[in-house]
């Protein structure tokens, strides 16, 4: 059944036609693949930073983020936290170290260090990660609407993507970045809006969420002991420093913003504001999950409503009341959390006030999409298409490849979406998808980055040795039980830490062991000839 009344549709498409608007707007300019990749270093860092921020907040953070705060605690959050140490890294190393080379692709120096593989892999890494990416967020908006609407998750996410497609491939990177201008305010004004809302129905206010919170532990940053098999506060810090540090230096996504500033120093400055708006907005939406938690236990009847609802979606169309109300029973708040938002949309929220903030969630899901769009089809046509099919290429004929891709990586990602319906936490499968792929980029990035003298066959060999490390961890835990003892016992979040720490140590290893053994081999002939 369709929730949404007529101004809430009015308000929903004329966001859609705006942004499609502004695509159709910018398309004018696009007449070579540098204004379309990276137009032209004509952007103010003010906006890059806006655009950043608007790619990090995306539904994954909107609708993920409260799912989470509302089935466990306030854990996620340590992610955030860790931010400004991967920030000022990318600043002070990683920004000049791109600005200088001039690649407008994040994995060209991979080649000139170790060779075509290790760019090659890099690419692959990154790719897997967009689609990752971009069908978890795809997920994520299909699972409001499809609450809001009434339509099935598969019509959802084919309608929203060709408006995304639409838009990403006529206007390039310059309509991107500035759509997501719009977009970080937007989501930003409805994220604001769904806490007030809260609030303002809650009985007892502010006050209440906090008892009913610090009563169930909801504001807990998780344990402080060194215990990396559980979800501490140190494993989330760990695995958000990492996952951060390759966003902000080896994700194609920002390191294409990074050429697109006017300076070195607007680069710079991007990536701090970024980190400044990012900080409180996402704290906001743990709030709103803490918040909505202590709405929905002042609220019991509504949080039954969730679960049957939940139950029901888990079992086959034959199931009986029974049996539906039998598995909700079993339910915990962590394996419906995500579904709570968007109920409370539905039910609680005035006619108009929905369009607005389902304009924020389409908001925050474009803005991500697009950028995963545009730089996956930047690395696919210069790092695989440029580099082994057809190096000399016209300026249409780029252009025309660039177009190409974007649209097929939109379809890819769709098809990703539609893979990931039914899963329990789409918080959860990003971060666990995102530390599989990335780890294995970033240790390589690192080790071509800090150690000089590392050759490309020390580079492979860690690389390989990282690869089963990676699988190791995450496939091991379904072992059967006579192999228990060959079982990961780290949490999944520890799999990029572990896998880049790998690839890097054992490199630095390769090429120590290396240098000592050519130091031995050019003395030892010396030290004979004295006796």
């Amino acid at each position: 059944m369709n929730n949404l009344r007529a101004p809430d549709l009015v308000i929903i498409g004329l966001y859609l036609a705006a942004m499609i608007g502004v695509g159709i707007y910018f398309s004018r300019k696009n007449d070579d693949a540098d204004q379309y990749s990276r137009a032209s270093g004509s952007i103010p860092g003010w906006a890059i930073g806006l655009s950043i921020y608007a790619t990090f907040l995306s539904s994954n953070t909107f609708l993920g983020v409260p799912g989470k705060a509302f089935g466990t605690n306030w854990n996620a959050f340590v992610f955030s936290i860790s931010m400004p140490f991967a920030a000022w890294i990318a600043a002070r190393y990683f920004v000049p170290f791109y600005r200088s080379t001039g690649a407008i692709s994040a994995y060209t120096h991979l080649e000139h260090r170790f060779g075509p593989w290790a760019r090659t892999y890099a690419v692959v890494c990154f790719l897997l990660t967009q689609l990752a990416r971009i069908g978890s967020i795809f997920y994520g908006i299909a699972l409001t609407l499809q609450a809001l609407t009434g339509f099935s998750m598969e019509l959802i996410m084919l309608i929203t993507g060709i408006c995304i497609i639409i838009y990403t491939v006529l206007g390039g990177i310059e309509a991107v970045i500035w759509t997501e201008v719009v977009q970080g305010v937007i989501k930003t004004i409805g994220a604001l809006l769904i806490i007030g809302l809260i609030i303002y129905d809650m009985p007892g206010g502010v006050a209440k969420v906090m008892e009913i919170g610090q009563a169930n532990n909801k504001f807990s940053l998780g344990g402080f002991s060194p215990d990396f098999t559980q979800s501490t506060f140190w494993v989330v810090f760990l695995y958000g420093f990492f996952i951060n540090l390759n966003n902000f230096g080896v994700d194609q996504n920002y390191v294409q913003r990074y050429h697109t500033a006017a300076s070195p120093q607007q680069a710079s400055k991007s990536i701090w504001l970024c980190v400044w708006l990012y900080l409180p907005a996402s704290l906001l939406f743990f709030v709103i999950g803490a918040s909505l938690f202590a709405y929905y236990q002042v609220h019991p009847e509504f949080i039954q409503a969730v679960k049957l609802q939940v139950a029901a979606t888990n079992l086959p169309q034959t199931a009986t009341a029974a049996q539906i109300a039998e598995a909700a029973a079993r339910l915990s708040p962590a394996d419906y959390g995500d579904k709570v938002m968007p109920h409370f949309m539905v039910t609680k929220i005035p006619v108009g006030f929905v369009g607005l903030i389902v304009s924020a969630i389409l908001s925050a899901a474009m803005s991500t999409i697009s950028s995963g769009m545009n730089a996956s089809a930047t690395v696919f046509t210069v790092d695989i298409y440029q580099r082994y099919f057809k190096p000399q290429m016209t300026g249409r004929q780029t252009l025309w490849l660039l177009h190409l891709a974007t649209v097929c990586f939109g379809l890819f990602g769709m098809g990703t979406g539609i893979a990931m319906i039914g899963v329990k936490s789409v918080l959860d499968i990003w971060w666990e998808l995102s530390g599989i792929f990335a780890a294995g980029m970033l240790g390589l990035f690192l080790l071509g980055v800090i150690s000089r003298q590392t050759r490309s066959h020390e580079a492979l060999t860690a690389t390989i040795s990282g690869i089963f490390v990676i699988i190791w961890m995450t496939f091991s835990g379904s072992l059967p039980d006579e192999y228990a003892g060959l079982r990961n016992t780290l949490h999944k979040s520890m799999i990029i830490v572990v896998g880049t720490l790998t690839i890097f140590l054992i490199g630095l290893l390769l090429t120590k062991l290396r240098r000592g053994t050519a130091v031995y081999n050019t003395t030892e002939p010396a030290k004979q000839s004295v006796h």
